[in-house]
């Protein structure tokens, strides 16, 4: 059973790494789903693992329970979600990168909830790269 300082630890840092990655969303003016949308996605992610965890511990051996079920629905819930944020206006479609990113804190979440830190803070850095400093290289559009 975990610790209520690991179960709190496990949600601040949740919170902290998608609210990193929220940030530069909001500092970009892709406020659709900003700072607070990817505090609130990424901790409640965490907080549903922790809540799969849980179950599984308290019936384990009682009752056949799959902690990765509830966090499958998680990635589907989150799908839903982030198709909110894309806009579609008639050939140009907006708002991917940031349903992207919700879907990607959404996994962040996940991994910190169930105590994956390493990947967690791995993904949460290669996201920042990935939406920070790789919209800096020019790509030629290739339109027919």
């Amino acid at each position: 059973m975990l610790t209520d300082t690991q179960i709190v630890w496990r949600l601040f840092l949740a919170a902290a790494l998608g609210g990193i990655i929220g940030f530069e969303r909001e500092k970009h003016s892709k406020r659709v789903a900003g700072f607070r949308t990817h505090i609130l996605v990424s901790m409640g992610s965490s907080l549903i693992m922790l809540i799969s965890m849980y179950i599984f511990e308290i019936y384990a051996g009682k009752a056949p329970v799959d902690p990765a079920r509830i966090a499958a629905g998680v990635v589907t819930g989150i799908g839903f979600l982030g198709a909110g944020t894309i806009i579609r206006s008639g050939e140009s479609v907006k708002g991917l990168t940031t349903a992207a990113s919700l879907w990607t804190v959404s996994g962040i979440g996940l991994a910190i909830g169930c105590g994956f830190y390493i990947a967690g803070w791995a993904t949460a850095i290669i996201a920042l790269v990935t939406l920070y400093l790789l919209k800096k290289i020019p790509i030629e559009d290739k339109q027919e």
